[in-house]
């Protein structure tokens, strides 16, 4: 069987398309914790993000967005880390984001920054 030749963040990028939003939900809910997916999603209830897992509701646009780019950039980080790893990437101060957490900026709707950090400790930065 041939090997792929995309790159890892081409490869997290396609997982974050391709996937329902529900089985994100639940991904990411398994992966980090009800409570930190509703405070990246910007809700206020962490039970929303067990609703959206089940399927019974849709997250807003905006949170959706925020929801498939934190798993795109969770896939990307797990390539080279463990979850233990890249659950404190998500908590953890950042140089890259003037020492905010990826969480506070992914809250904020600010993606591609927290996605070019994420790329940068990939690379190692």
């Amino acid at each position: 069987m041939p090997r792929s030749t995309r790159t890892p963040t081409e490869e997290a990028h396609e997982r974050s398309v391709s996937f329902e939003i529900k089985d994100i939900a639940r991904f990411l809910q398994e992966a980090l914790g009800q409570k930190l997916v509703a405070y990246m999603s910007d809700v206020s209830d962490p039970k929303q993000v067990g609703r959206w897992a089940q399927g019974t509701q849709v997250p807003r646009d905006e949170a959706e967005r925020r929801l498939r780019a934190a798993f795109q950039m969770f896939h990307l980080l797990q390539a080279d880390d463990s979850p233990h790893v890249v659950r404190a990437w998500f908590v953890g101060m950042n140089p890259q984001l003037n020492d905010e957490s990826p969480a506070e900026v992914i809250r904020e709707g600010r993606l591609k920054e927290a996605l070019a950090a994420a790329r940068a400790f990939v690379a190692g930065g």
